[in-house]
């Protein structure tokens, strides 16, 4: 069954009660812009309450999984809190909208149907806090990851600070947060944050098809059982850091670096931080 007409930023194919979910864009390198944001709760809502999908397979369109947030698409929404930034108004609007994203990335964590993900070339910022919501990360060799925010003037704030600690652990974590470095599919699994590396995006996806079909072939009720009882020491954790980081950057995001930031990507050059 396929209902590629409904979303924009997505494919959907249910077969064999495994959906395969395709990021589609419209953004360059199926980059997270205002469609993504919208209806990704929707379609994963949809999918935990769909009797015939028993496990959910997540792959991007092309060369790369993602680019992560789309930054001219949203720049608009960025904009808002930089014009005013001493406001509590556009702080305030602020804050809402990062907890409405915060609330697309757990629609996948909390789906009841196993996500497995299959990354091929660039996943970058938005695209990690996506993958760390699912629950079993494959990748192609040529797959490389970044946890890039603190490149732009961010602190990552919807989704890879509160779960990665319980992939990847603190000090791996730290060390990519903070520098906002790239690696490679090779060093990716050896810190655990893909489960297996696969020779090219063919075969990642067919590894992730195939693990997909191995879970819909259990007991469907023990499979959601699995995920709750996982789950359930793990989700307060999560749920705290998401509340806090939103607050943090709500009254601390505004600054002169977030606005060099921005606009070195719109000018392609390096940006320059003051610390301002």
């Amino acid at each position: 069954m396929t209902q590629e007409s409904r979303w924009k930023a997505f494919t959907v194919d249910v077969a064999d009660h495994v959906a395969l979910v395709t990021l589609v864009g419209p953004g360059k390198g199926n980059a997270m812009g205002p469609d993504f944001w919208t209806e990704l709760p929707l379609l994963f809502g949809e999918l935990d309450a769909d009797p015939d999908v028993r496990a959910v397979v997540l792959a991007g369109a092309g060369k790369h999984f993602s680019f992560g947030l789309d930054l001219p698409a949203m720049s608009g929404d960025l904009g808002k809190v930089l014009a005013d930034k001493a406001l509590a108004a556009p702080r305030t609007e602020f804050h809402e909208m990062v907890k409405r994203m915060q609330a697309a990335i757990t629609a996948v964590a909390d789906c009841r149907k196993p996500v497995v993900a299959a990354v091929q070339g660039w996943c970058i910022g938005g695209g990690v806090d996506l993958i760390s919501a699912a629950d079993i990360r494959y990748a192609s060799a040529d797959a490389k990851f970044s946890v890039r925010e603190v490149k732009v003037g961010m602190v990552a704030d919807v989704g890879s600070l509160a779960r990665l600690p319980l992939i990847i652990g603190d000090g791996h974590l730290r060390e990519l947060a903070l520098t906002g470095k790239d690696i490679d599919a090779a060093r990716a699994e050896k810190i655990g944050l893909v489960n297996d590396v696969f020779e090219d995006a063919d075969a990642v996806l067919a590894a992730a098809q195939a693990t997909a079909a191995e879970i819909a072939a259990n007991p469907p009720l023990v499979v959601h059982g699995i995920k709750a009882v996982l789950d359930h020491s793990r989700s307060p954790r999560v749920d705290d850091s998401l509340r806090y980081v939103a607050a943090w950057n709500a009254a601390f995001l505004p600054s002169e670096d977030l606005t060099e930031a921005v606009a070195a990507v719109f000018e392609k050059r390096p940006p320059e931080f003051r610390g301002r």
